[in-house]
């Protein structure tokens, strides 16, 4: 008689970031890669890049309408181009 085989996965993973310092910790593979992504892409962009972002998204999470405006352009954008 053979012992069950544990399940493959894993059950947490921490990342910490080495540019800010902040830990992140995930529970689902879906989570690790939403926090790794956005610094994967944070870190490829150049100082004057990240500013610009950084103020985009100042001013849109201040205002979730024009959030909803923005994504409703976006949408019917990409509607009309197909």
């Amino acid at each position: 008689m053979t012992a069950p085989t544990p399940a493959c996965g894993w059950d947490r993973a921490v990342f910490r970031c080495g540019r800010c310092g902040a830990e992140h910790t995930a529970t689902t593979e879906a989570d690790y890669l939403k926090a790794v992504g956005a610094h994967a892409v944070w870190g490829r962009l150049n100082p004057t890049e990240r500013d610009g972002l950084a103020s985009t998204l100042r001013t849109i999470l201040a205002a979730p309408e024009l959030a909803a405006q923005l994504l409703a352009l976006a949408d019917r954008q990409q509607a009309d181009s197909q």
